[in-house]
């Protein structure tokens, strides 16, 4: 006897949509109030739904919230490529910051949601961290000891040389509203974040630059 594999259903457009707008929602309460701030039935109240409808497409307040967190996470790093994959370590640099900076810019929210999690110390996605970020992490610092190696840059602590962007560029996303009451406006703008770029890119590539 024949086995029948099992068919594949491609969801429906209608479907997505609602899945992407619960995500989006799920996003919005997370940064705010954090996971333990949040209910399924807040996240619903607000799209009209059902907390059955809801519960249909993720089970739990946990599996949403690892949702978002995927989602959160998967467009960063579809982005943080530019050092691992590079050939030329300032114009690598200028990138990545380029790309983390924008990345601060356009998904705040996502940004906040990641940033609690980790300062909790990632009790729900410690797991996801290890297998996917270390490892990126680690080519980074690798990169950066062969262009040493080579050298085309100054030798430091490139793990903490990663910290360091990474915390400089993520303090857009998480102190932006801070930092724009300081400037006396009502939100940073395109401006304020071409001018972190340029700092940010400039400091590094002084540090590793070779006299």
């Amino acid at each position: 006897m024949t086995d029948i594999a099992p068919v594949t259903r491609t969801p429906r457009a209608a479907t997505l949509r609602k899945q992407e707008a619960i995500l989006a929602e799920a996003e919005r309460q997370f940064a705010r109030f954090g996971f333990e701030g949040v209910s399924l039935d807040s996240i619903a109240a607000v799209l009209d739904l059902s907390r059955q409808n809801l519960l249909y497409h993720w089970p739990s307040k946990e599996d949403l919230y690892r949702a978002v967190l995927d989602s959160v996470m998967g467009e960063w790093m579809a982005n943080m490529s530019a050092i691992a994959e590079a050939d030329e370590p300032e114009a690598a640099i200028q990138t990545y910051v380029a790309v983390k900076l924008r990345f601060s810019r356009e998904r705040p929210s996502g940004n906040a949601v990641f940033t609690r999690e980790i300062m909790a110390g990632a009790p729900r996605y410690q797991d996801v961290l290890k297998a996917q970020v270390m490892p990126l992490l680690h080519a980074d610092v690798e990169r950066f000891e062969r262009w040493a190696d080579e050298g085309l840059i100054q030798r430091v602590d490139f793990t903490h040389l990663m910290f360091l962007i990474w915390s400089s560029t993520q303090a857009y996303a998480d102190l932006g509203p801070q930092f724009a009451l300081y400037m006396d406006k009502p939100r940073l703008e395109e401006a304020d974040f071409e001018a972190a770029r340029q700092l940010i890119t400039g400091l590094i590539w002084r540090s590793l630059a070779i006299a």
